[in-house]
């Protein structure tokens, strides 16, 4: 009889555990980005946007909703100023839904593995200006250090 209640306590912290899972990825209490990006529809419309534009990725040219980020690498200062090299791969759409990455210096079609390579300028009081100096083709990272 013992045995019975043991295994009838471990289906029904079972079934609890599975129903709390489902309620915290699927149900009304999902986290912010889940429920934020796919109930709003925000990943289902990509507008384009003119290159070097605030918030349009510099690779597909795709203008960017509010909280999404282009994914980038920044490097420490060499010369202890406020300009830093800076290596961007791309935003959501880009990366992940196959949208054409091209070059804005030399218009190369990029690969996955492809970067923009770029100075990024901190200013205090301001945001920080990003420049463009081309991809990892054109413009090779050993020429910046000279």
């Amino acid at each position: 009889m013992g045995s019975y209640l043991q295994a009838l306590a471990f289906v029904i912290a079972g079934v609890i555990l599975l129903w709390f899972g489902y309620s915290l990825f699927f149900g009304p209490f999902a986290p912010l980005i889940l429920s934020w990006s796919f109930r709003k529809g925000r990943h289902h419309g990509r507008t384009d946007g003119a290159p070097g534009e605030p918030q349009v990725c510099p690779v597909c040219s795709t203008r960017l909703n509010k909280g999404e980020l282009v994914k980038s690498m920044a490097f420490p200062s060499i010369t202890g100023g406020r300009d830093r090299l800076m290596y961007i791969r791309g935003c959501f759409y880009c990366l992940y839904e196959d949208l054409p990455r091209r070059c804005p210096v030399c218009g190369l079609t990029l690969c996955d593995d492809d970067f923009l390579i770029s100075r990024m300028f901190e200013r205090p009081n301001r945001r920080n200006h990003v420049h463009v100096m081309g991809c990892n083709h054109c413009k090779k990272a050993g020429s910046l250090l000279k």
